[in-house]
């Protein structure tokens, strides 16, 4: 498939071709002048049209299908799936259900912390670009590929999470335990006890002893980065921690210096405070919320309301072009042939949040996105409020770093939560209220996976599925330009970004795999000058 450049007439012999894959491909094709990137243009090739398969089928099977959308956050996709139907029948869910739903779904992104740091990014760390950097040997010995010392106990270790997942679920990933109403399991109390000692494991190998260097009350007292600063200073343990280490080396190679995006986020939220969620509704959502929903426009935070989300198309291949709420979306797919004389790009299409008196803004979305909002002041005492990120971010400005710190501070978050839901169930209640199933209606779910905000609509008619819309974390981020020519997330922080050797653009890799883009990544680079590709690099082999 050939596509050219839609908007610069004078680069028109500039193409990409898109190479043949198991797993869904991104391209990120950029213009590097004076080795810095100068534009870039974000290309998903391939179609998949869940919206397609799921018009006109039974109003449950969101739960079946949207969890095969993806193969590592398939708990997430049934989370936000189940919630739709529960806000679209006007479902009650007992406590039980919810502290089930919350467990399982943050013990799946504890797996993922572990998984994508060592099996995903921290590869691109031992490039040979860094040979000459005072700590790359500890970082090669630590975070080498299948060799490092780090890198094997990361990932052994990260799938001890989903088999607490697997003990309420019945299996994992693709588990549809969840229903309107509740969840379709009854745990006993030598469940829960199993789940907590699963737990105390990956907190006493992992998370503490490797990744941390102290413990997680310890790293939490942190709240600025100036607390940060103090705490690598404090003791040996941590300062040689993989976080300390982390830290250290991101400032001797720079990547605390570019990739920072459009410093505009998103979070829908997830996790309910059992007793304020009874009884889902769209419009009760945001107060139940545990990880806060919000937008921060790079300036100011603001509310999330899910009316405001607009799914632009201009560029996209899909028939048309205009923007529309997901209520009212389209799928419908043309020939990226023909899509691209009309200067449509991706198959992906372009999120946007439109703000009162400010228009549609593209958002970046991801834990780097929750934790600013963690920052907002005015939290209620169940809510998550954590000033450290956004403390960091004001400080020292967005950078791949940063987007980095972001997801792994969630790990002991994450912990601490779990191993409160566990022990408030309470076996003497129901975990599962009958729904009734109405034939009409409307319904939105949403939640945080690991890569970001995800989230459905749901439009039943007449007891069947009228219209079905799904916005993954990777659809914010990678979404190409709108129809007033505005950058996705991606495309922007790609701009500005040095290259030592455009032959093997690494730092491209960092960018992208920072955002963790649940694709097969690969990124072609040209000279501005020439028109001349220069290379095509494989970012990641991510399988997720």
């Amino acid at each position: 498939m050939t596509m050219n450049n839609p908007k610069v007439t004078d680069r028109q012999a500039l193409k990409v071709h898109s190479l043949g894959r198991v797993e869904g491909d991104l391209d990120v094709r950029v213009m590097i002048e004076n080795g810095v990137v100068v534009e870039a243009w974000t290309e998903a090739t391939m179609f998949r049209g869940f919206e397609i398969i799921l018009k006109g089928k039974d109003p449950q099977a969101g739960l079946i299908v949207t969890p095969r959308i993806c193969g590592i956050c398939g708990g997430s996709h049934l989370t936000k799936a189940v919630y739709a139907l529960d806000t679209a029948w006007h479902t009650q869910v007992p406590p039980n259900a919810t502290l089930v739903r919350n467990i399982a779904q943050a013990a799946e992104t504890l797996q993922s912390m572990p998984r994508w740091f060592y099996a995903l990014f921290a590869i691109g760390l031992t490039h040979e670009n860094y040979k000459n950097a005072s700590l790359y040997e500890e970082v090669y010995k630590r975070w080498a590929p299948f060799t490092g010392t780090s890198y094997e106990i990361g990932v052994l270790e990260s799938a001890k999470p989903v088999e607490i997942y697997a003990i309420f679920g019945g299996q994992w990933p693709h588990s549809s335990f969840m229903v309107p109403g509740g969840v379709m399991c009854g745990p006993t109390l030598s469940d829960i006890t199993r789940s907590l000692s699963i737990l105390e494991h990956y907190r006493e190998y992992w998370l503490e002893k490797v990744w941390l260097g102290c413990s997680v009350e310890r790293w939490m007292e942190n709240k600025t980065w100036d607390d940060v600063l103090a705490w690598l200073d404090e003791k040996p343990e941590h300062r040689d921690s993989d976080l300390g280490l982390f830290i250290r080396y991101s400032q001797e190679i720079g990547i605390d210096r570019y990739g920072g995006g459009p410093g505009k986020f998103l979070a829908t939220g997830s996790f309910f405070e059992p007793d304020l969620y009874q009884y889902p509704t769209i419009e009760g959502r945001n107060q139940a919320l545990i990880s806060r929903s919000g937008v921060f426009d790079g300036n100011n935070f603001h509310d999330f309301d899910q009316m405001r989300i607009r799914e632009d198309h201009t560029h996209s291949f899909f028939r048309g072009g205009g923007s529309y709420h997901p209520f009212e979306g389209v799928t419908d797919p043309i020939d990226p042939e023909m899509g691209a004389k009309e200067g449509k790009y991706t198959w992906a299409k372009a999120p946007r949040y439109d703000l009162p008196d400010v228009g549609e803004l593209a958002m970046e979305t991801g834990p780097f996105a929750r934790q600013v909002i963690a920052g907002r002041p005015g939290a209620e005492a169940h809510q998550d409020y954590d000033p450290l990120i956004y403390n960091i971010f004001k400080e020292l400005g967005p950078s791949v770093m940063l987007r980095v710190l972001g997801r792994m501070h969630e790990a002991p978050k994450y912990y601490t939560r779990v191993k409160e839901w566990l022990k408030r169930i309470n076996l003497k209640e129901p975990f599962y209220i009958k729904p009734t199933e109405l034939p009409d209606g409307r319904g939105f779910g949403s939640t945080e996976a690991a890569r970001g905000a995800l989230s459905d609509w749901i439009v039943l008619k007449d007891g069947k599925i009228e219209n079905y819309q799904v916005i993954t974390p990777t659809a914010w981020n990678i979404g190409p330009r709108d129809r007033h020519d505005q950058r996705g997330p991606i495309e922007t922080a790609m701009l500005g970004t040095p290259i030592k050797n455009p032959e093997d653009p690494v730092e491209l890799a960092h960018i992208a795999q920072s955002y963790d883009s649940c694709l097969v990544c690969t990124v072609h680079a040209y000279d501005a000058k020439t028109h001349q590709e220069l290379a095509r690099y494989a970012v990641t082999q991510n399988s997720y």
